[in-house]
């Protein structure tokens, strides 16, 4: 089992070109050769969700199932104009027009998605991982994914698939997660509650559950 960090984020490298949302599947593309392997379950929360899809659109040979957690099939998906703007906003205004860090921007950002039922720790671990966003990717990342508009036409998902959402996502209503699951054939749906946006964040256990008793479902059926 491996955790990635996409370009521009964590310990991956900066860069100096404009983004393509496309650029994240290929990136994925190359981490599975450097591994040597042809085939990957793959499992994406929010935007990772939908750099899944799309691997998945692009590389269809290489997925072997599909976890789509608290995502959308793009962002105009579940937000309509006014909510993108807003989203962007508290994001973008910080960091741009006020000349503000990531660090300092965390914590209004950090209120937007998180649950009413996370503990402090939890509401930290959100803010620490804003605080160390790089600014200039991240914000490439904010134009480039939210302008992308191509939809992965979800009833012709051919591979088992399980959609996790929750009950206080107000980015990703559970609703949302029900719908996409109603296009994928055979998926599964499974909704978690007391949980906000990042649910592997606020309801870990319950989340790696559903993940690793997915997983060995899929293992019991090759055997």
């Amino acid at each position: 089992m491996a955790a990635w960090d996409a370009r521009g984020y964590g310990a991956s490298d900066d860069y100096s070109h404009e983004l393509n949302f496309e650029d994240f599947c290929h990136d994925l593309a190359r981490l599975l050769d450097y591994f040597e392997t042809d085939q990957a379950h793959l499992c994406g929360l929010s935007m990772g969700g939908q750099i899944v899809q799309h691997f998945y659109r692009l590389y269809p040979q290489r997925v072997a199932s599909m976890v789509l957690a608290a995502t959308f099939t793009h962002w105009r998906g579940v937000l309509s104009d006014d909510a993108l703007a807003q989203y962007l906003s508290v994001r973008e205004t910080p960091l741009v027009n006020e000349g503000k860090s990531p660090a300092e921007m965390a914590p209004a950002a950090a209120k937007t998605i998180v649950g009413p039922l996370a503990t402090p720790r939890q509401r930290k671990i959100i803010e620490n991982s804003m605080a160390t966003l790089h600014k200039e990717s991240f914000l490439k990342t904010l134009r480039a994914a939210t302008a992308f508009e191509l939809e992965l036409a979800l009833e012709s998902v051919a591979i088992p698939t399980m959609l996790i959402f929750s009950e206080f996502d107000k980015l990703c209503p559970a609703d949302y997660g029900r719908s996409m699951a109603n296009r994928i054939p055979r998926s599964r749906f499974e909704y978690i509650e007391g949980a906000g946006h990042l649910i592997n964040i606020e309801k870990p256990e319950r989340f790696n559950t559903l993940l690793l008793d997915f997983l060995s479902g899929l293992d019991s059926k090759t055997e």
